[in-house]
Parts: C-alpha cells; sequence; structure tokens
C-alpha cells in the first residue's frame, strides 16, 4: 500500500512504524490532565447558554419539558428541533437527573469538551509517539476553540451547548476506528453524530468515506458525495426568501471577504505540506489524514463555487458546502499543534509558554470584546450580569405561558444586548426577528410568513401605542420589551437601566 522514501533514516523511520501500528492507550493520568485542559478552555473561552444559535437550538428542548410553551410562532425553531435528536437528548437528560435544565446544559458543555479533546488525545496516538507531541496537539484545540472557522459562521466550538458540539467528538472517533479498520464501530459512531446534528454529520460521513476509500485503495481514489438533507429542489426561490439569502453572504463563497477566502484556500497548502512532512517521517496514517483532507475541501469547493454563482440555485447555497472547513479545521490544527510539539516545543517549558500563554490570553480577550455585557462564565447559580438578560428572566417567572411578545426585531445587535435570545432565555413566544432568518434561509417554506411579521415591526423605533395595538390586533401581541423611556399609555411593571417590560392593554 506505501512505499516509504529511500531518503527516510532509521529513526524516523521506527517513530512512523510504532505511530501506525501502537495502539493508543489511554491512561487514568492522560483523563485527568484531560479534564483540567478542559476547565482550562472553558475559562478561555466562556460559557453563555442563552446565546447566538441557542435562540434556535433552546427551545425544543423547553417545548418537549413543558408543552404549554410557545403557542405562536413556534414553527421558526421547531423545524429544525424535529430533525434533530438533539432537544431529546438534553430534555431526557434532565428528566432523568432532575436537575434543572441550566445544570444539565453546563454540564453537557463541559462533557463536550471534555470527550472532544479525549478524541482528539487518542487521535494523536495514532501518528504520534512523542507524548509532548500529542499533548501540544490536543493544547492547540482547547486554545483554540472559539475560533473562526473561515467564512462559515461557525466556530471549531462554541460557548454554549448546541447540536454542532455534541457531533464533533463523535465524528473524530469515527475517525480513529476508520484508521483501525473498525469499519462497524465507525457506523455507530457516525450514525450517533448524524441523530445530533444530520447536516454537518455529512461532512464527517463524506470524509470518513473518503479515508476508507484512501485507506482499502490507495492508488484508486473514487470521489464519493454525500447525502444532502433538508429536501432539494430546482424551483426557483421566493422574493422573500431572496431577502433572506441576501443577510447570509457566509452561504455563497463569492461573496466572501479575501480573508475568508485565504482561510479557505491556505489549508490545501498547509496539509499538503503536512502530507510531505508525514512522508518522510513514515507516519503513514498522518500521511492519510492529511493527504484525505486535501482531496476532501476539493470536492466541496467547487460545489460551493457552483451553488455561489447561478441566481437559480440561490436556495440550494443553504447546504453550505463549505462548511466542510469545520472538520478540516479541527483536524488542521490538531496535526499543526502535535508537529510544533514534535519539532519545537518539545519538553522546554519556556517554548510552551511561549506559544501558548499569548494564545489563550488573546482568545480570552476576544471573548471578553465579544460578549462585554456578561459574565465571561454565566455560572448556572449566578444572578446574570445582562440587563437584558434580568429583564428575560423577570419574563420566565412572572408573565403567563401563553404570553405573546413583541420587541425589536433586531434586538440581538443592540449594544449591550449581547445576542441573548429572548426565547431561550424568556421562554415566551414573540414575533419572528431578523435571527429566525437563519432558520428560514435553511427551511425556505418560513419564508413569507417571516417577512410578513418583520415588516409589520419596521420602524421599530418609532412606534406608539396605536402601532402596538395593531400588532395585538394581527398577531395576539400582549406584552412588549421597551427600552427606555418607553412609550406613554402602557403599564410596565418590570424596568432597568436598560430595559421595560410592558403588558398590552387588551
Amino acid at each position: 500500500m506505501y512505499a516509504p522514501v529511500p531518503t527516510i533514516d532509521v529513526r524516523s523511520a521506527t517513530a512512523g512504524e510504532r505511530s501506525e501500528s501502537r495502539p493508543s492507550r489511554t491512561l487514568p493520568r492522560d483523563l485527568l490532565i484531560i479534564l483540567l485542559l478542559t476547565f482550562g478552555a472553558l475559562l478561555v473561552h466562556g460559557y453563555h447558554p442563552g446565546a447566538e444559535d441557542a435562540e434556535i437550538y433552546l427551545p425544543g428542548v423547553e417545548k418537549i419539558l413543558h408543552p404549554e410553551l410557545f403557542p405562536f410562532n413556534a414553527q421558526f425553531f421547531q423545524s429544525h428541533a424535529h430533525s434533530t435528536f438533539f432537544p431529546n437528548l438534553i430534555a431526557t437528560s434532565v428528566r432523568w437527573s432532575h436537575l434543572p435544565l441550566s445544570v444539565v446544559l453546563f454540564a453537557w458543555q463541559i462533557a463536550s469538551i471534555f470527550l472532544l479533546l479525549l478524541a482528539c488525545w487518542q487521535l494523536t496516538g495514532k501518528c504520534f509517539v512523542e507524548r509532548s507531541a500529542r499533548w501540544a496537539g490536543v493544547s492547540v484545540i482547547a486554545a483554540l476553540l472559539t475560533l473562526p472557522v473561515a467564512g462559515t459562521a461557525l466556530y471549531i466550538f462554541d460557548q454554549y451547548v448546541n447540536p454542532r458540539n455534541l457531533a464533533a467528538f463523535p465524528a473524530v472517533f469515527a475517525i480513529i476506528k476508520i484508521l483501525d479498520r473498525k469499519y462497524l464501530q465507525a457506523g455507530l459512531f457516525l450514525v450517533a453524530a448524524a441523530a445530533i446534528h444530520p447536516f454537518m454529520s455529512m461532512f464527517a460521513i463524506s470524509y470518513c468515506l473518503l479515508l476508507a476509500v484512501e485507506r482499502e485503495f490507495s492508488s484508486q481514489f473514487a470521489p464519493l458525495g454525500c447525502l444532502l438533507p433538508f429536501g432539494i429542489t430546482l424551483d426557483p426561490p421566493s422574493q422573500a426568501y431572496h431577502l433572506v439569502a441576501a443577510t447570509h453572504a457566509f452561504h455563497y463563497i463569492t461573496r466572501w471577504h479575501w480573508y475568508e477566502w485565504l482561510g479557505a484556500v491556505a489549508p490545501i497548502a498547509i496539509l499538503w505540506w503536512f502530507s510531505r512532512i508525514a512522508r518522510r517521517r513514515a507516519a503513514y496514517d498522518l500521511e492519510l489524514m492529511c493527504r484525505t483532507l486535501v482531496f476532501y475541501e476539493l470536492i466541496f469547493l467547487p460545489a460551493a463555487l457552483v451553488l455561489s454563482i447561478p441566481a437559480r440555485l440561490e436556495a440550494l447555497a443553504r447546504l453550505q458546502p463549505m462548511r466542510c472547513l469545520y472538520l478540516l479545521y479541527i483536524l488542521m490544527f490538531l496535526f499543526a499543534g502535535a508537529l510544533l510539539g514534535e519539532h519545537v516545543l518539545k519538553n522546554r517549558v519556556w517554548r510552551w509558554l511561549g506559544l501558548f500563554l499569548p494564545l489563550c490570553v488573546g482568545m480570552f480577550v476576544a471573548q471578553l470584546m465579544l460578549f462585554p455585557a456578561d459574565a465571561h462564565i454565566e455560572w448556572p447559580v449566578a444572578m446574570p450580569k445582562n440587563s437584558w438578560v434580568r429583564a428575560f428572566e423577570w419574563i420566565r417567572g412572572n408573565t403567563p405561558s401563553d404570553a405573546v411578545f413583541a420587541l425589536d426585531p433586531n434586538h440581538m445587535s443592540i449594544r449591550g444586548e449581547d445576542e441573548q435570545g429572548f426565547r431561550a432565555i424568556a421562554q415566551r413566544s414573540r414575533l419572528a426577528d431578523i435571527r429566525d432568518s437563519g432558520q428560514v434561509s435553511m427551511f425556505p417554506p418560513l419564508a413569507d410568513e417571516w417577512l410578513r411579521q418583520v415588516q409589520a415591526q419596521s420602524d421599530w423605533k418609532d412606534f406608539q401605542l396605536q402601532d402596538f395595538r395593531r400588532l395585538h390586533t394581527e398577531y395576539g401581541v400582549t406584552w412588549l420589551v421597551l427600552q427606555p423611556p418607553g412609550v406613554a399609555g402602557l403599564d410596565c411593571p418590570y424596568r432597568n437601566e436598560a430595559v421595560l417590560v410592558c403588558q398590552l392593554a387588551q
């Protein structure tokens, strides 16, 4: 299958052979170190359980636990919730543990970081003998969890529990099993990933298929396509969907900035270079994975270009072929860290500090800047620092479960709101807003109703009492979230320095 080049020295060849055949054992002390790295990663990257896309994922969990919630507009999160086992997994964890949802979410965040780092540790054991190399690779992943993935609008790992986080570690474990030729076990890991995140798992399945073909038929590479979810149609998109698509430039690689293109194209050269290094040191598994990653991206990159150009394919761009970079970034940085550990860091403490201290400080500061109004780690039992979150929590405890709210449709972009999700935290129905466009971009049938509701809230900052009454007549809105000074004629039982919660008289 593989003939090493004749210039390899005996020492390198021996190390390479051992890295391919030596079983990857994980000792108790290794688990302890991984656990310490897990908590270190949490301290660097923070935790924000209700932020960003948690607004999409958490309401599905809350609806299972309390079916009376969200009697209005549930389709804007249920479309996604019905396609994944994620909400059932979290809800079942709450029921079995008898712990509050906030505690269960925190526990899953810790567990998913730990399991990803454990999978990375075991994968490095297939390619590297030196423990310093393996720990360097795992440490790089721990330090870069919230690194943006080129122009895909993804991080390697989010600061809150979501299906991507929980699908990442089964994907890496599946790769390990492919290298071991344990294809049934690899398939089980991929099934688990698909149950949690059907969309992102398609990229893991694609890579594992390519890896298996390369491993078994090294000289006969056969590109394999992946199954595409969410229903495929070549019908022209509606005008409402076109407006949604315009707000999601990351779906279209032709609209990416030059530095995002660099983040997409540079990995091809980097991984090719890694494969040459692996070839010289006779590390067959490392060369195999790097070479397959190059093929893997070269399959999805042209697909992304094709889907970005013709207007008729606009709705298909939601398949986002460049999200293949998510798995690629995890593996690329894992290998980069391990190679640095083997050739540069070694056992020199000052070199490790020279790399990881500025790296972790930089990532920590970036997270503080991203969530300036929140505590860096939003502990499950702590009083929230964010004024908007305090208002949302008051709503959860003091308004009827069937209440329908209206608030600024662009409220997650308001300074000081820090992209905290109203539905996820307040657990109340609301009119569609700009954030729901993410769901609409993946499920086009929602587009027309989304546009009607967003347009009904246009010029929100100039709304007066008669405008709010119109929302009550058209959509049944009974409560409002406003910014000071508010609007005359409204009863506002809750207020703080940033937010008023007002009841709309019926």
